[in-house]
């Protein structure tokens, strides 16, 4: 249940109280069938997996939480196809051409016809709350899925004043300096991984894997007016990532000194594993959130 992603908000920890009868607000924004006409579904599931009954689960200053989907199947070839078919078959046997009106209420037809027939696609997302540092964390590299994700908790607790993270420093800014020679902050060293830009509309992107990053190739396209759009970064030998501009984090990944820990102790259920792979994981990214924290100089939500 590593994370892989990382989208960011952060909202006030003054309404931590609002969280004690959260399972019950929950239940009554569980995830539901998606039903035969409808396009899609979404809701809380258990963060425990299938069978398990909390919609919430808390480890020390931790809460875990999974937002559920089920998405009908239907490519718009497949409406469109069965959409002409049904338009050729009016102009044949009546010879005319549908107006505006007529096609869109032929085609909504079409989508009552289809739509029960169609395959559902199940999808999970998860996230949790800091709550000591007021941080959202949301395992998606998707900017519409993390907002997706926030707006069920506000829909469930009626309100959840979370918005997402911004920095003072830019982090394009900073990203460039450190590729260009520049110190990192204390415990951070570059990967190697990076995507240079050109910052103009429609300029010249290069990517780059598996590349010293502090070589002379790399930065002769600074030179030539390129600025880091993302960076792979490792810390304290213990996480590597790959930061945006856009303050996503992409690629995350927990080294083996910080996993080892993890082979040392007896687990006996799927319950306990689960405890100790998201204590682990909340506490490892409490130290580096607060380390971009101070580095970027990321915002905190208004009480």
């Amino acid at each position: 249940m590593f994370f892989r992603n990382l989208t960011l908000f952060r909202y006030p920890t003054s309404i931590n109280d609002g969280f004690e009868d959260l399972d019950d607000k929950l239940a009554e924004h569980v995830l539901k069938p998606v039903g035969p006409l409808e396009l899609s579904s979404r809701g809380f599931v258990s963060p425990l997996g299938r069978g398990e009954q909390a919609l919430s689960h808390r480890v020390a200053e931790a809460l875990l939480l999974t937002l559920g989907s089920e998405d009908k199947l239907l490519p718009g070839s497949v409406v469109n196809a069965v959409l002409s078919e049904k338009l050729d078959h009016i102009r044949e046997s009546e010879g005319r051409n549908p107006g505006g009106r007529e096609r869109k209420r032929i085609k909504d037809e079409v989508l009552t016809d289809l739509l029960p027939r169609a395959f559902s696609r199940p999808s999970r997302c998860s996230g949790y709350l800091d709550l000591g540092l007021g941080w959202c964390v949301i395992d998606s590299s998707s900017r519409k899925s993390a907002e997706t994700f926030v707006t069920a908790i506000r829909e469930a607790l009626g309100s959840f004043p979370a918005v997402p993270v911004n920095a003072e420093t830019s982090p394009r800014a900073l990203m460039t300096s450190w590729i260009d020679g520049e110190p990192l902050p204390e415990g951070f060293v570059l990967g190697d991984e990076c995507e240079l830009r050109d910052p103009v509309d429609s300029g010249a992107i290069i990517k780059c894997r598996r590349q010293e990053l502090s070589a002379e190739e790399v930065r002769e396209h600074l030179k030539c007016g390129k600025q880091a759009f993302q960076v792979a970064l490792v810390f304290e030998e213990r996480i590597s990532f790959v930061l945006g501009e856009d303050l996503v984090i992409r690629k995350l990944k927990f080294l083996e000194s910080a996993t080892e820990s993890l082979e040392q102790g007896e687990r006996d259920t799927q319950r306990d594993e689960i405890d100790a792979v998201f204590a682990l994981m909340s506490g490892e990214l409490r130290v580096l959130l607060k380390r971009l924290e101070e580095i970027l100089g990321l915002s905190k939500a208004e009480a």
